[in-house]
């Protein structure tokens, strides 16, 4: 019987990690393996230069500060297996956790950190180029020297692209606001700023169908899906905003959630509707979506567990 079972790694699940084996509650980390199509460790794993965390001025790549956090939350005293967990089982307390290896896990607690991952496009090139001029959140690398000046591209047509493309005109010489519709679905207020701003350009009915270069992104061929005429255009960066998917399939309907499938948490904590089931990070939060707030997150739900075991045990 584990006092705490957390599902998912990150920022949000390893500093979930640290807070609970330092209150001697001995959690168990399930990290995943290439659970939500990245590795160990979330989104953090796939991106190169972190340069908004606090306590590196020089910046720190993301491998290195998941490896760091990591290795923090064994030294804590966590225990941390490196396997996907399939499925669980809420209904009632003890909860089950079922592992790919067939392991089952009982917990009278449990923390849901398993993320959410940014929808791409896989078109040709996509994958050789990712993090080379290819990303999926302008906040995290817009300011990044690599786009600094140069003509960027942002696909989408929702509050979220406009407000990424916003984002990039103070980097960028331009912002292609690209949208395979001849409208936006931004609100009106975003449409007017959009609209508005002289840095941002909009393509209409266009989608990228491959991205060129060796070493990094020089160049989108993109089609005009009304005429579906093939044109190149030069480019220094591309950032998908379509959307992100949580990763919440494995719960299988067990917990409330939202129109769009992340978990709903009570205002001002991490408790979901379920009673002794808990969720931070990215998996629950679909508006900042930042380490540094998936981190927070993940504090307020091991002193949530913390305050529950106390209470209930």
């Amino acid at each position: 019987m584990e006092n705490v079972v957390i599902i998912g790694s990150g920022p949000s699940g390893h500093t979930a990690a640290i807070y609970t084996a330092r209150a001697n509650l001995s959690p168990l980390m399930y990290e995943g393996l290439m659970a939500g199509g990245v590795a160990a460790g979330g989104q953090l794993t796939t991106t190169t230069e972190v340069e908004n965390f606090p306590g590196f001025p020089q910046g720190v790549t993301g491998p290195e500060l998941m490896s760091a956090m990591r290795a923090q939350s064994l030294k804590c005293g966590a225990r941390i297996k490196t396997e996907t967990v399939e499925r669980v089982d809420i209904s009632k307390r003890p909860f089950k956790v079922f592992a790919d290896s067939g392991e089952v896990i009982e917990a009278k607690a449990l923390i849901i950190s398993t993320g959410a991952t940014a929808r791409r496009m896989s078109i040709p090139g996509e994958d050789k180029l990712w993090q080379r001029g290819i990303s999926a959140c302008a906040v995290c690398d817009g300011a990044l020297p690599l786009f600094r000046n140069k003509v960027l591209v942002v696909i989408g047509g929702g509050d979220t692209a406009v407000e990424e493309a916003t984002h990039l005109t103070k980097y960028a010489s331009k912002v292609i606001l690209m949208h395979r519709r001849d409208e936006l679905r931004a609100s009106k207020a975003m449409q007017k700023r959009a609209f508005a701003n002289p840095r941002i350009e909009i393509m209409w009915s266009t989608v990228p169908v491959e991205a060129m270069g060796e070493k990094f992104l020089t160049g989108l061929r993109v089609k005009n899906v009304k005429t579906e005429s093939l044109s190149d255009i030069p480019c220094s960066g591309l950032f998908y905003a379509i959307g992100h998917v949580p990763n919440t399939a494995f719960l299988e309907g067990q917990i409330d959630l939202d129109e769009i499938g992340y978990i709903k948490t009570k205002p001002g904590t991490t408790e979901t509707n379920v009673f002794g089931v808990f969720a931070c990070g990215d998996v629950q939060d679909k508006k900042y979506r930042q380490a540094v707030t998936a981190a927070g997150s993940g504090c307020m739900a091991a002193l949530d567990v913390e305050r529950f075991l106390n209470e209930h045990e």
